[in-house]
C-alpha cells in the first residue's frame, strides 16, 4: 500500500524543539495573519505560524524561526484557521473515487474525512472497505474510517451483496488509520442485546475507538439504552428538542447538512437559543452531491450555513476542528494550530464567506489562489470491483407489473410517499385502478410504480410497490445506488421504460439512468461497484447536470432527486421502505403487503 509521507510526532519532536527555540529553522513561515484559536475561542491578530517537518513548531512571533531556506507566506489581512474535519461522511454518496472526492473537497477547506464507507461495504465486504481506504491513504487529504458496522443494515428485511461478523470489524479495527465503528443503524439490535451488534460495539470500545451511531427515534428509553451500551454519537437529529437531549446525555452531537437534507437550520438552535456548550458538537456533511460541492462546497457551506443561523464563526470553525478531533481521539494530532500538531492550515480572506485562499496539508501547500498545486497519484481497482452487476436475464415490462390479489376495479395499496429535503418518508395509502388484474399508477394522485431488484447474487428476485412526491409525469428512473444494500431501483410510470431503464443500467455496470418513451435522456455510469465513478470531479458534475435536468423533463421538480430516490431501499430510517424482499414497516421492523386487501 503506498502511504502518503506523514511524520508522527515523536519522530519530529526533536527538530520542532529546535525550531522553536531558535536553534532550528521553519521550513514554512505564515506571517502577520489573525489566528483562529479554537482552544481559547480568540481572534488573535499579527500572529505567525512556523511549520517543520509537516507540523506547527510555533505559533506567535515567529522571526526568529525564519531562515534562508525557510518560504514565508504573507498572511495580511487573512484569518489564519486549522483545517476542517469532517466527522461523518460517506464517499461513495459524491459519486467520486476517494481521490476525485480529495481534489474536491480540499480546496474548500476539508483537510480530514471520517468516512463510513458501508456503500461499498454491502456490495464487497471488507474487501471494498480496504480497498477505499487504501486509496485514502496515500492523498494529502487525511483519510480515516470508521469500519462499516451494519452490513447488511438489516438482516432479515433485505439482500446485500455482502455481510460484515464481528471477525471482519475486529480485524478492521487493527488497520492504521481505521478510528471507531461505523454509524450502527441497527438500533434495535443495539437496545435489545443482538449478539453481533453486541459484540461489535465491545470489540470497539475494547480497543479504544469511538462507537459513532445513527438514532432517528424519539423513544426516549431505548435512547438512554443505545447510549448505555456504548454508542456515542449521532448524526440522525432532526429537531431542537432531539438535539438537546441527546447533548443532555452525553452524545456528541453532529449536525448534518447534506444534499437532500438540511439540518442545520432547526438543530443548530441548540447553540443559537439553548446556548449550550459546544464542544461536544460537530457539523458534518454525510451525504453530498458532486454538483453540491462544486456550486456550495464542502464543510465551509456547512459552517457557512451555521454562522448563518447566527453561531459565532469561531465556534462553528471549533464544530469543524477541534470539537471532532476530541471525539476520535486525535487531538495530539489535529484540530488545532498549536505547537506539535499536524501543519493542515487554512488561510481565509473572510470569516462569513469561508472560502480558503490557500490550503496547506502537512505542512504543503495544496491549493493556492484558486488552483490545486499539488500532485495527486492515481488508483485503479480491480477488474471484478468494476463488474458488479449480476442481473441473470433481460428484465422484461412484465416484471414491474403488480398483479391484484382482489378482483376490483379499485384496490388499496401502501405507499412510499418522499419528503424533499429529508431523509425519512411517510406511510399513506392510495386507491388505484386494476385493469386487466394489474394495479395501475395513478399521475393525477402522483402514485407511480416501484420496484427493488437483487443485483449481487443473481437470485433473480424482484419486489413491486408504489412511491408518491416525486411527481413523475412520464418514463422512468433506475439506479444501482440504492442505500444500503445497494440493490438495483425502478421507479416509474410506464412498464416498458421501466424494463429499459434496468437493461441499459445493467449493460454499464451499474449508475444512475433517465427514460423516455423508450429513449435514454441521461445516464451516470458508476462502474467502481456500482457507486462511485472513475470520471473526474468536472466529468460527473456535466453528467449528474444532464440527468438532473432529464428528472425535470419527466415531471420532478424536488431538489436532488437522486438523492432522495436512492434512500428509497433504506429500510432503517422511519417509516416505510422497499427492499428486494418486499414493502418494509420501518417502525416495526417487518415487511408488509404492499396491497390491503
Amino acid at each position: 500500500m503506498t502511504q502518503y509521507k506523514r511524520n508522527k510526532l515523536v519522530e519530529v519532536s526533536g527538530k520542532l524543539a529546535k525550531v522553536a527555540m531558535g536553534s532550528a529553522y521553519a521550513d514554512v513561515v505564515i506571517k502577520n495573519g489573525t489566528l483562529v484559536n479554537v482552544y481559547s475561542g480568540e481572534l488573535i491578530a499579527h500572529m505567525d505560524v512556523a511549520v517543520a517537518e509537516g507540523r506547527v513548531a510555533f505559533v506567535g512571533n515567529a522571526d526568529h524561526t525564519i531562515g534562508n531556506q525557510t518560504i514565508v507566506i504573507d498572511a495580511a489581512g487573512k484569518y489564519i484557521a486549522p483545517g476542517f474535519l469532517d466527522g461523518h461522511m460517506h464517499v461513495e454518496s459524491t459519486m467520486l473515487s476517494v481521490t476525485e472526492f480529495a481534489k474536491a473537497a480540499l480546496p474548500k477547506g476539508t483537510t480530514g474525512i471520517f468516512m463510513d464507507p458501508h456503500e461499498i461495504a454491502n456490495v464487497f465486504g471488507s474487501e471494498g472497505v480496504k480497498l477505499m481506504h487504501e486509496e485514502g491513504q496515500q492523498l494529502p487529504l487525511k483519510v480515516f474510517t470508521t469500519f462499516p458496522s451494519c452490513v447488511p443494515a438489516t438482516t432479515d428485511l433485505e439482500d446485500a451483496g455482502a455481510s460484515l461478523e464481528v471477525k471482519d470489524i475486529e480485524e478492521g479495527l487493527q488497520w492504521e488509520n481505521v478510528v471507531g465503528l461505523g454509524e450502527v443503524m441497527n438500533f434495535p439490535g443495539v437496545v435489545y442485546g443482538d449478539p453481533k451488534m453486541c459484540g461489535e460495539i465491545e470489540a470497539t470500545i475494547n480497543s479504544g475507538k469511538a462507537v459513532t451511531g445513527h438514532f432517528p427515534s424519539e423513544d426516549d428509553r431505548m435512547l438512554q439504552a443505545y447510549i448505555a451500551s456504548g454508542v456515542t454519537s449521532d448524526h440522525e437529529t432532526v429537531t431542537r428538542e432531539q438535539g438537546l437531549h441527546k447533548v443532555r446525555m452525553g452524545m456528541h452531537l453532529m449536525i448534518r447538512e447534506g444534499s437532500a437534507w438540511h439540518d442545520v437550520k432547526e438543530v443548530i438552535k441548540v447553540v443559537t437559543e439553548d446556548k449550550v456548550n459546544t464542544s461536544n458538537i460537530s457539523l458534518v456533511t454525510d451525504d453530498v452531491s458532486p454538483q453540491t460541492l462544486v456550486e456550495k462546497g464542502h464543510l465551509n457551506h456547512v459552517v457557512r450555513r451555521a454562522i448563518e443561523e447566527g453561531v459565532d464563526p469561531v465556534t462553528a470553525i471549533q464544530m469543524v476542528t477541534i470539537n471532532v478531533a476530541r471525539y476520535f481521539n486525535l487531538e495530539k494530532d489535529l484540530g488545532s494550530i498549536t505547537p506539535g500538531k499536524c501543519a493542515d492550515i487554512l488561510l481565509l480572506d473572510d470569516l462569513q464567506k469561508v472560502e480558503p485562499v490557500t490550503v496547506m496539508t502537512d505542512g504543503n501547500i495544496i491549493f493556492d489562489q484558486g488552483q490545486i498545486v499539488a500532485d495527486f497519484p492515481t488508483y485503479v481497482y480491480p477488474s471484478h470491483i468494476r463488474s458488479s452487476m449480476n442481473v441473470k436475464r433481460e428484465l422484461t415490462a412484465q416484471d414491474f407489473q403488480l398483479a391484484s390479489r382482489g378482483n376490483d376495479e379499485r384496490t388499496s395499496v401502501n405507499v412510499i410517499q418522499v419528503i424533499e429535503n429529508s431523509a425519512r418518508t411517510a406511510k399513506m395509502t392510495a386507491t388505484l385502478s386494476v385493469e386487466d388484474g394489474i394495479i395501475q399508477p395513478d399521475i393525477q394522485q402522483d402514485v407511480v410504480r416501484l420496484a427493488c431488484i437483487e443485483r449481487h447474487r443473481g437470485t433473480g428476485e424482484i419486489s413491486l410497490g408504489f412511491t408518491s412526491g416525486f411527481q413523475l409525469k412520464s418514463g422512468a428512473v433506475a439506479s444501482t445506488v440504492a442505500h444500503d444494500s445497494h440493490n438495483l431501483i425502478v421507479m416509474g410510470i410506464d412498464e416498458q421504460d421501466m424494463a429499459l431503464a434496468a437493461n441499459e443500467l445493467i449493460k454499464l455496470g451499474g449508475g444512475t439512468i433517465v427514460v423516455e418513451n423508450g429513449r435514454v435522456l441521461a445516464q451516470v455510469p458508476l462502474t467502481i461497484a456500482g457507486l462511485m465513478s472513475e470520471k473526474s470531479l468536472l466529468e460527473v458534475v456535466d453528467e449528474v447536470a444532464q440527468l438532473e435536468g432529464a428528472w425535470k423533463q419527466i415531471g420532478c421538480p424536488l431538489n436532488a432527486p437522486f438523492m432522495t430516490f436512492s434512500l428509497i431501499a433504506l429500510p432503517v430510517i422511519p417509516e416505510i421502505r422497499i427492499s428486494n424482499r418486499g414493502l418494509v414497516d420501518v417502525t416495526q421492523f417487518k415487511l408488509i403487503d404492499v396491497e390491503l386487501v
